[in-house]
């Protein structure tokens, strides 16, 4: 990432890829403010969620303005913030928010991705819908700014690889 701002990423991947974990922790190394994308979700969106039913384009609508909002807001200071960005137009939104945004795609096996979700406690994604999050995933182009992540070691491992993804030049 060569400009002569701070940072400005976008830590996606499927429902538990790690991105608000690898989100904090990449944060965290650049010195830059955080933001859990869940929470611009509006309720209804993640009522939606909780019943086990996949969003559409519509429901998504508002919560990726919401984030353009925010990386539009943290222009100057830079900042890390976790979206899905499944698709290429959800990530065309936010880059035309932010045109010096860098996408991190976490980047796993559906089984170890089924495997976190199933162990984890306390979020409103079923693990049902890991197909359909699988089923929307556009793999980033060429021209995309942005580098994919494995996750198959620790956060710190993964974090480590964002953070050179992030401010090689």
């Amino acid at each position: 990432m060569s400009h002569h701002t701070a940072p400005s990423v976008v830590v996606m991947g499927v429902s538990g890829s790690g991105k608000t974990t690898v989100g904090q922790l990449l944060a965290q190394r650049l010195g830059v403010p955080y933001a859990e994308g869940d929470d611009f979700h509006p309720a209804s969106n993640v009522a939606k969620m909780r019943a086990g039913h996949p969003l559409d384009d519509e429901d998504r609508r508002p919560w990726l303005d919401e984030i353009a909002r925010w990386l539009t807001g943290h222009a100057d200071s830079g900042g890390v913030v976790t979206c899905s960005a499944l698709k290429r137009r959800y990530r065309d939104r936010l880059a035309s928010a932010a045109p010096h945004v860098f996408f991190l795609h976490l980047d796993g096996s559906p089984e170890l991705i089924a495997a976190r979700i199933t162990a984890r406690r306390g979020h409103f994604m079923p693990p049902e819908l890991l197909r359909t999050q699988f089923a929307d995933l556009e793999p980033m182009g060429e021209d995309e700014a942005g580098a994919a992540i494995p996750i198959d070691g620790t956060p710190e491992q993964t974090a480590a690889l964002a953070h050179a993804a992030v401010t090689s030049p």
